[in-house]
C-alpha cells in the first residue's frame, strides 16, 4: 500500500536530493580534473654515495690514500676492509689520525668489511669468532664507524637452520651493543646459508634485537636468486647500506663470480626495478660501490673512483 506524500514533503525531498547528489555536469568536471592532474612522483631519496675500498683493492694503496681519493672523487662515505686497518696499525699508522682525516673530509665511515666466524657450528670456533668480532668492532669504533658487515664467514659450504642463525646473530648483536658497533647481516649469494634476502630477513626478525639490520648487494641478490622486488618490503632503517654494482649477462648466474662485477649501468641488472624498490622502502642509507674487477684494479685509482661515482649517479638519476 502506498504512503501518501504531501506536496511540501515532495519539494523538501527534491531539494535535499539535489543537494546530496552532484549533477552529471559536476561529476564530469571532477573526472576531467582528476585525469588532467599530474601523477604524483615519489619523493627524492635521501641516500649517500660511499666507496667500498675493495673497488681499489688491486692497487694495494694505504687506507689513508684511498680515503683521500674517495674524498677527491666526491664520495660522502668510506667502507674500509679490516685487513687495511690492521696493515695501518702494523706499519705504525694511527687509527685516530685516520679518523680525523675522514672527519675533516666531511665523510662518514658507513660500515666496514670483516670476516669473523660468528655463525659456525663448532662452539670453540664460534667463540673465537666472537672474540675476533670484538677486536674488529674496536677498530671500527676507533675510526668513527658504527657498523660492520656480518657475512656467514666460515659457514659458506654448510646449510645452517635459520632459527639457529637467528640466535647466533642475536649474540653478535649483543656484543655490538657493548662495543657501539652494529653488525649488519650480509647476504652472500654463493653461500649455502644466508644466500637469499628472505632468509636473512627472517634471521634478522627472529633475532629479537632492535638493532638487527640487513646488508643487501646487487650482485649477491642476483647470484643467490632473490631478485629485487623483495627490497620494497623492508623499511629504511632495516637497510643502512646497500652494495652497488652490476653484472654482465655472461657468464650466467651459476658460473659468475665476484670478479665479473662491473660499474652500475654497464651490465644487465634491472635498475628501474631496483630503484623503484628503494623508493618504495624510502631508502635513506649509503649506496656503497663494491667491485672486484681485475681490469679496474690495473687502472688509475682516481679514474676508477670518479667513473664509479658518475655511473652510480647516472643510474639513480635516470631511473629515479
Amino acid at each position: 500500500m502506498g504512503i501518501p506524500v504531501s506536496r511540501r514533503q515532495l519539494l523538501a525531498t527534491g531539494v535535499a536530493g539535489a543537494i546530496a547528489a552532484p549533477s552529471t555536469v559536476g561529476r564530469a568536471a571532477e573526472d576531467t580534473a582528476a585525469r588532467s592532474a599530474p601523477i604524483a612522483k615519489p619523493a627524492p631519496l635521501a641516500f649517500r654515495y660511499c666507496l667500498n675500498t675493495a673497488t681499489l683493492r688491486g692497487q694495494k694503496l694505504p687506507i689513508a690514500e684511498v680515503v683521500a681519493i674517495a674524498h677527491r672523487a666526491g664520495y660522502q662515505g668510506i667502507e674500509p676492509w679490516i685487513d687495511e686497518l690492521d696493515r695501518l696499525v702494523a706499519t705504525g699508522g694511527s687509527l685516530s689520525d685516520l679518523r680525523k682525516q675522514i672527519a675533516d673530509a666531511g665523510m662518514r665511515v658507513e660500515s666496514a668489511i670483516g670476516f669473523a666466524q660468528w655463525c659456525v657450528d663448532d662452539a670453540a670456533a664460534r667463540q673465537q669468532g666472537l672474540e675476533e668480532a670484538r677486536r674488529t668492532m674496536g677498530l671500527v669504533a676507533e675510526i668513527g664507524g658504527t657498523r660492520i658487515a656480518a657475512p656467514p664467514a666460515g659457514a659458506k659450504e654448510k646449510r645452517i637452520d635459520s632459527g639457529v642463525l637467528a640466535e647466533r646473530y642475536a649474540a653478535l648483536l649483543q656484543l655490538g651493543e657493548q662495543m657501539g658497533v652494529v653488525p649488519i647481516a650480509e647476504i652472500w649469494g654463493p653461500s649455502s646459508t644466508m644466500n637469499r634476502l628472505g632468509e636473512v630477513a627472517q634471521i634478522a626478525i627472529d633475532s629479537g634485537h632492535s638493532d638487527a639490520c640487513i646488508l643487501p648487494d646487487v650482485y649477491h641478490l642476483y647470484k643467490g636468486g632473490s631478485g629485487y622486488t623483495g627490497l620494497a618490503l623492508l623499511g629504511s632503517r632495516t637497510v643502512p647500506v646497500l652494495h652497488m654494482n652490476d653484472y654482465p649477462a655472461v657468464p650466467g648466474r651459476g658460473e659468475i663470480t665476484d670478479a665479473a662485477r662491473v660499474y652500475p649501468g654497464d651490465g644487465v641488472a634491472p635498475w628501474r626495478e631496483i630503484v623503484a624498490s628503494l623508493q618504495a622502502m624510502n631508502f635513506a642509507g649509503a649506496l656503497s660501490l663494491e667491485l672486484f674487477n681485475r681490469d679496474y684494479w690495473q687502472q688509475d685509482p682516481l679514474g676508477v673512483a670518479l667513473t664509479g661515482l658518475a655511473k652510480m649517479k647516472a643510474v639513480m638519476e635516470n631511473m629515479g
